[in-house]
């Protein structure tokens, strides 16, 4: 009794790894639909200039100059605090972290105006503490990569090793914080940015950025092959009737 109900179990087990695989097969023949958001507000403004690299905003850590035209005896060198505030002569205290070096010259120049006749402001970001986005799935070398300037998913990927033979171009998913810090994805055309038939597929990166790069749904079968039926159907003794070595699909 106990040996029919094992042989049972054993049968549906094979039943629902065919299905599953069947499943993965006839994904062949459609094309990855885009990401699907659930704001598409908070996408849109997220992504309305997504070709456009962004003005550099001041972190904590980094190191300031702030240099006066007309009152060089008030120039100074100093580090953007971890609270994110800077502290100077004559204004005290004044918020840096999160400004542009444009916003923080306006800022200061009208703290200074109280104190001084038509002071000229420049602040100049003389180290930059470490940017960095993460970049994973089929890539040579997943992990953390430092942002620079200019850097578009593409070019993270390179910096990671580059694609693995097993990566689906088309649809590299970027995850990026939108309002509320909330996570909001889109999917990338690499391939297309690859051959060179426009730029609409890739994009310049933020801080915190993440790009993925997903599996190709041959890759994803074969490995399937190889883990559950090759793997656990022979475990457990079933066989029904495949050679699975080197089984491996064609694309």
């Amino acid at each position: 009794m106990k040996r029919t109900s094992r042989i049972q179990g054993d049968v549906m087990t094979a039943t629902v790894l065919m299905a599953v695989a069947a499943a993965l097969i006839a994904g062949c023949g459609s094309k990855r639909s885009p990401v699907n958001t659930a704001n598409s507000e908070a996408h849109a403004a997220v992504f309305a200039n997504r070709q456009e690299p962004r003005e550099y905003r001041i972190h904590a850590g980094d190191e300031l100059d702030v240099k006066f035209f007309f009152n060089p005896e008030l120039n100074e060198s100093l580090p953007v605090r971890p609270d994110g505030k800077i502290s100077l002569q004559l204004v005290g205290e004044v918020q840096a972290a999160g400004m542009t070096p444009t916003e923080l010259d306006a800022n200061l120049t009208r703290l200074y105006a109280r104190e001084l006749r038509q002071p000229v402001v420049n602040v100049i970001v003389r180290s930059f503490t470490g940017e960095r986005v993460y970049v994973g799935g089929e890539v040579g070398r997943p992990g953390l990569v430092d942002l620079t300037a200019g850097m578009t998913a593409s070019q993270a990927v390179f910096f990671s090793g580059g694609f693995l033979e097993s990566a689906e171009l088309d649809s590299v998913l970027l995850i990026r914080k939108g309002p509320q810090d909330a996570p909001v994805p889109i999917r990338l055309d690499l391939a297309q940015a690859l051959r060179g038939e426009g730029l609409d597929g890739d994009i310049y990166l933020q801080p915190s950025d993440i790009v993925y790069v997903p599996r190709t749904w041959i890759a994803s079968a074969n490995l399937f092959i190889r883990q559950y039926i090759a793997g656990l159907l022979q475990f457990r003794g079933i066989s029904l009737g495949f050679n699975l070595t080197d089984f491996i699909f064609d694309d």
